[in-house]
């Protein structure tokens, strides 16, 4: 008796991922550190000056951490249960022990936006109460405060040449401070929305943007009275950034991250949607090469600024608020909406280049003869091979055809590998014994299949042998049709699908017979024989008659 063969599945090549250096550059982050906050992580900050602190602000608190790993954090205390007083204090975590070692406690309310300073030194910070705290970061009593807003201030910068502070709020104002004598320099009422992201040039210390609620971006200059440029986003702004050079500018907002350019007046260049939800943060990589973009919908994208497409994408848990990376691009940092921030450190390269020096040779140990090819006169002893049968072939094989086929219909094989049903259903179909392994089954099992067919019949690799099922279940149950309104609606689907998919085929008809007529217009048109008979012939005849006349 012949050993039982099993069902030959047929293979489909799938699309692999396609890994370039930039896969392999981003992927070699280590495993995140997780740090719970109390709340929404809505800005984070790296100090440009080592150990590369970076500040993070939370809703209830800001928090820094040192690269080295320093964690600012804001926290509140109740003095009493029936008369609660609220006192705002800035943490620094230490980067192992996450211990707090220093505390600013100077504010009153919800902080927002601490940000560093060029050189490291000062960290200026918005709150809830309309107020502009400056931080010296060797110390704890903040050294100035802003006051001149009406409203919370969620935006804070400083000006590249160290002595300016810009802000904006919920009153509209785009406002700029000095920060030696703590005035206000100048104040511009031009948006009409909440002003929420802004940014400051690095090449000009007069020039600072800010992105408001009104879809506007607007560039300010600090001699003038008003802004000297206005860009229309088309969506609530949510974030902006100046490339170093100064030239280009980026906004996000809504799904879309747009790319402007400056010195052309406010020209969009390219605007992108590879989110499918907001865009809240953007960030760029230290060589200015890659941009960063985080999303409510768990993302970040990973852009080229050369071509603008996407080189790589993480995914989070929850929604992202904020991103920045060191200036070293040794760290990568991300906060979310559950308080989370998500922290990922770059692997050392050192290390990897010492273990692949040390696997070298025993991997060229390992492999050692397995390119021998054996000559005429050795005698190869091959090892037998166990083969384990899966259950529809152990079914197969003791002629249980309709067991066999229940197998294959378990939800897992047929979402996740329908070519192991379809296979199975081409075996009966071979033994003839398809029609009476459909047949007797209740109305789950006729759900189930109509269900499966109906989902599958237009995809070609599995077209043939579904259409002869979908033939067969017709035979089978049409004197039964009526009688279940579940069934009733699979085959309707099944109709549904299979009509589109013939209008598909008729369309797709059509536009190739159009291309046939445009290509055979393009073609030159060849000579037969019979014509080039005749060409040669009325030759031949204006010869003669042209000697003839002379």
């Amino acid at each position: 008796m012949a050993a039982y063969k099993p069902v030959v599945v047929q293979a489909c090549p799938k699309l692999g991922e396609r890994v370039t250096q930039d896969t392999l550059y981003w992927r070699g982050y280590k495993t995140p550190v997780q740090i719970k906050e109390f709340g929404a992580v809505n800005k984070i900050d790296f100090s440009p000056v080592p150990p590369y602190n970076y500040a993070v602000t939370a809703s209830s608190r800001v928090s820094g951490f040192p690269e080295a790993f320093m964690l600012l954090s804001f926290s509140w205390y109740h003095t009493t249960r029936c008369n609660a007083v609220l006192f705002w204090q800035i943490h620094i975590y230490g980067r192992y022990s996450q211990e707090p070692i220093k505390t600013f406690s100077r504010f009153r309310d919800a902080a927002y936006c601490a940000t560093y300073r060029d050189d490291g030194r000062l960290l200026a910070a918005g709150s809830e109460d309309s107020v502009i705290r400056l931080f010296d970061v060797s110390g704890k009593a903040p050294l100035r405060q802003f006051e001149g807003h009406t409203k919370p201030v969620h935006v804070v910068g400083f000006l590249s040449d160290k002595y300016r502070i810009f802000s904006g709020g919920d009153d509209y104002l785009s406002n700029l401070w000095d920060i030696p004598s703590a005035t206000e320099i100048v104040s511009y009422s031009e948006h009409t929305d909440y002003v929420r992201c802004g940014c400051a040039s690095k090449v000009n210390a007069d020039v600072f943007i800010t992105g408001s609620y009104d879809h506007t971006v607007k560039l300010f200059d600090a001699r003038t009275k008003s802004s000297v440029m206005t860009i229309e986003h088309g969506h609530p702004v949510e974030s902006v950034l100046l490339f170093p050079s100064g030239g280009l500018l980026v906004s996000a907002g809504g799904r879309y991250v747009k790319v402007w350019d400056v010195l052309k007046g406010g020209q969009l260049l390219v605007s992108l949607k590879n989110h499918h939800k907001t865009v809240t943060c953007l960030c760029l990589n230290s060589s200015g090469q890659r941009l960063l973009s985080g999303s409510l919908d768990r993302h970040v994208k990973i852009y080229s600024t050369t071509s603008y497409k996407v080189v790589h994408s993480f995914n989070y848990a929850t929604s992202i608020l904020s991103l920045a990376l060191s200036p070293e691009d040794e760290t990568i940092v991300v906060g979310m909406t559950n308080g989370v921030l998500n922290v990922k450190h770059r692997k050392p390269e050192e290390k990897n280049e010492k273990s692949q020096k040390k696997r070298q040779p025993v991997y060229r140990t390992y492999v050692k003869g397995r390119t021998y090819m054996p000559k005429q006169e050795d005698f190869c002893v091959s090892k037998p091979v166990k083969r384990v049968l899966r259950k529809y072939d152990k079914l197969l094989r003791s002629f249980q055809s309709s067991k066999a086929l229940d197998a294959v219909l378990e939800p897992p094989i047929m979402l996740h590998t329908p070519e192991v049903t379809v296979a199975v259903m081409q075996e009966l179909h071979r033994r003839g014994t398809l029609r009476s392994a459909l047949a007797g089954r209740d109305e789950k099992q006729v759900n189930l299949l109509l269900t499966f067919v109906a989902r599958r019949v237009i995809e070609p690799r599995f077209t043939p042998v579904l259409v002869t099922v979908a033939d067969m279940i017709t035979d089978i149950y049409q004197p039964v049709v009526g009688q279940s309104a579940i069934v009733d609606k699979q085959f309707l689907k099944l109709q549904e699908a299979i009509g589109k998919e013939i209008d598909y085929q008729e369309e797709l008809l059509e536009v190739l017979g159009m291309m046939d007529t445009l290509f055979a217009t393009f073609t030159k048109k060849r000579d037969t024989c019979l014509e080039e008979n005749k060409r040669e012939q009325n030759g031949l005849t204006e010869i003669i008659e042209t000697n003839r006349s002379y």
